[in-house]
């Protein structure tokens, strides 16, 4: 498909749609702890994304939801690194959708081997409903354990991890097989099966506690549990499904992985199964799903990889998932309730967004209350009024979505919805920008527009200022102490004033001013996406902070020239260029560094632009015999330069291996410098260009 092909005014309005909300849920999901929508809504509105980018290249952007990975670890442990990343899954919802997946991976190795790959092999195995974490053995014996976290660290919970009793303190050397290696990462879930969680919600009971709402929160919670007796004490599992290193063995498959582990003595799904074909994925799907209710534990899915490790190696990922690898969800479990009332949350950029509030109901083990209608068109669309008898589903989250309404049950007199004319905070007129769908708050000065901003400032993913949480936020706002951020450091005069405000305290005012004094040397990405720019998300703050190396070079950049940088496309460079035009965002942005906030440069500056590869094209065809292809595009990558899959005017080089094929007759057609094996290597050992 040509990367050219333009998208329409339709398109580009759908994609930006789809964009704000997805940011917007992550935002509400990671950082405030607060979703507005179920799993299942969130995967709608995320493969929607994913297949307008793949039609339409030119909507692609680092800075896209599409690449969004995880969530940040808690402060309460230490940090645990994940090397590989543990990457998230891509989802499908029927057939058709693990038929396009097959059919992706396809061209991708076409475009590598210069071959059409007829026919994958395949391992399913179900989908545990529980917690990812990574096990670390060195030579047989298990050293640490952690959380996913955001995908490259997270939580350091090896004690917990010791006391489950399918965790092997030292792996077994078997009398007929393998010893295992001096090293190996293995990743997995920790999870409760059912009879395990209704005894330990009946001991809750008894002892006057809340019981859990499900058999995930329960093993999530527990994983995180400081009191590791209090971990002992709950009947964890564990079952192991990926590979994360491995030293001193060479497994060759998924299913040699799986057949392997249980040898040393570590726990894998006791239901996985090799296919040949999808329609053999097909049928297990329908026998997992059949067996869905009897199953001794809750499972959300069937997960479908390719089983060869070296077409995984050659499938590789994105930054968010593998190419060789998907969850096949099952159907989200319904219920009916009715929406009392419907109200308006107002978010960081003003938009304004209905949210019914539900008669409460128990779906999927959760009882929920809310459930966002997303905006004036998607009310419309269902026709959701106050009194109506709605069904719901979940997937996961406690906030669901609404599916459809029970029209003969309407009560008489039910008035049709209309999001307020006025903004329902500070009655400002609302408006609605002709190209967008959301209705705004035009007030930067708006209470909830402030308070949201704030809250963003002070999340993990930007200045991470402990005790700055959203009770503190308002509060401040509200009795008058902060309107804009660089307020926050000002604070520190004012902390007779502040310790007289109910709930605060000189311990807690202390605590406070501290982090905020520690939070002005905060790292320049964060700085950068704590601004609340819309469409600069973490990754593409980073991007942006290599590139200019600070918050004034960027202030000064116009929006041709940001085109131009890789990763930046069209409306994100309208949207950084509107942000720094305008006259209040660049006072809260010069306030900021006049208060003290001294962000600092990434130390890869100077390398990204000094990199004997920087801005040059690399394609890579024919089999390579020296390294993986892998090892060759990350190698480029990190002397600066970038791999793609085609050649074209705008390649300038090619490395050429074993059968090349077709790539490198375009590029001596096109006269571009052809690299063998040799020269590459020793391009990548001088660190320059022949």
């Amino acid at each position: 498909m040509s990367s050219r092909k333009e998208p329409t005014s339709e398109i580009l309005k759908r994609a930006a749609e789809l964009a704000d909300q997805l940011h917007l849920h992550n935002y509400r999901y990671y950082a405030l702890d607060d979703p507005l929508v179920s799993d299942a809504e969130y995967d709608r509105l995320m493969r929607e994304l994913q297949k307008l980018e793949f039609g339409y290249p030119l909507l692609q952007n680092p800075n896209s939801p599409t690449q969004r990975v995880g969530a940040d670890p808690l402060e309460a442990f230490g940090r645990f690194i994940h090397d590989p990343p543990m990457r998230s899954l891509e989802n499908a919802v029927d057939d058709d959708e693990v038929r396009e997946f097959e059919e992706r991976g396809r061209r991708y190795l076409a475009q590598i081997y210069d071959r059409e790959i007829n026919n994958f092999e395949y391992i399913v195995e179900p989908k545990l409903d529980g917690s990812a974490v990574e096990l670390v053995f060195r030579d047989g014996d298990f050293v640490s354990g952690g959380t996913r976290g955001n995908g490259s660290q997270g939580e350091d919970i090896t004690k917990n991890l010791q006391t489950i009793k399918d965790i092997p303190p030292r792996l077994k050397r078997p009398k007929n097989g393998p010893p295992p290696p001096r090293y190996l990462t293995v990743r997995g879930e920790v999870f409760l099966d059912l009879d395990g969680f209704k005894k330990l919600n009946r001991v809750r009971e008894e002892a006057g506690e809340a019981p859990f709402a499900n058999p995930r929160n329960a093993a999530a919670g527990t994983l995180r549990q400081l009191n590791t007796k209090i971990t002992a004490s709950r009947p964890l599992k564990i079952c192991i499904y990926a590979l994360g290193q491995v030293d001193g063995f060479e497994f060759k498959s998924q299913s040699h992985f799986l057949e392997t582990l249980p040898k040393w003595g570590i726990p894998v799904s006791p239901d996985w199964h090799g296919c040949r074909s999808l329609t053999a994925v097909f049928e297990r799907y329908a026998i997992f799903l059949e067996a869905r209710e009897r199953s001794p534990f809750e499972m959300d899915g069937m997960v479908i990889k390719v089983d060869s490790f070296e077409l995984q190696r050659d499938l590789g990922h994105t930054s968010r998932a593998p190419r060789w690898a998907i969850a096949y969800k099952f159907p989200p479990k319904q219920e009916h309730t009715v929406v009392e009332d419907i109200i308006v949350q107002v978010g960081r950029t003003g938009v304004l967004t209905p949210v019914a509030v539900l008669r409460p109901v128990r779906v999927g083990g959760v009882d929920v209350a809310r459930a966002t209608l997303h905006n004036q068109d998607e009310v419309d669309k269902k026709d959701v009024r106050v009194g109506d008898t709605v069904v719901i589903q979940r997937a996961g989250d406690v906030i669901p979505e609404v599916v459809t309404v029970v029209r003969e049950l309407r009560p008489k007199g039910a008035k049709k919805y209309r999001i307020p004319k006025k903004c329902p905070v500070c009655r400002t007129p609302s408006v609605r920008d002709e190209e967008e769908v959301a209705v705004r708050c035009p007030n930067p000065a708006c209470g909830a527009v402030v308070k949201e901003s704030l809250r963003h400032f002070a999340s993990r993913g930007a200045l991470d200022i402990e005790g700055l949480g959203e009770k503190v936020v308002n509060q401040l706002v509200d009795e008058g102490f902060v309107v804009e951020p660089a307020d926050l450091f000002k604070l520190s005069p004012r902390r007779g004033e502040l310790i007289k405000l109910e709930r605060m305290g000189e311990k807690k005012v202390d605590n406070l001013i501290a982090a905020l004094e520690e939070a002005k040397r905060c790292p320049l990405p964060r700085f950068i996406f704590g601004l609340g720019i819309r469409h600069v998300g973490e990754h593409l703050a980073e991007v942006l902070a290599v590139r200019f190396g600070s918050i004034e070079a960027l202030a000064r950049i116009d929006q041709e020239a940001l085109i131009e940088i890789h990763e930046v496309g069209p409306r994100v460079a309208e949207s950084i260029a509107n942000y720094f035009g305008n006259e209040r965002s660049r006072r809260v942005a010069s306030n900021l560094l006049d208060a003290g906030v001294a962000p600092e440069a990434p130390a890869s500056v100077a390398e990204a632009a000094e990199g004997p590869f920087a801005g040059k094209m690399f394609v890579l065809t024919g089999t390579l015999v020296r390294s993986t292809r892998g090892a060759a595009k990350a190698a480029i990558e990190n002397l600066g330069g970038r791999v793609s899959g085609t050649v074209s005017k705008k390649t300038d080089f090619v490395v050429a291996g074993e059968s090349p094929g077709s790539k490198l007759t375009k590029a001596e057609k096109l006269d571009i410098p052809v690299w063998d094996e040799d020269t590459f290597a020793r391009a990548l050992l001088n660190k320059q260009i022949p």
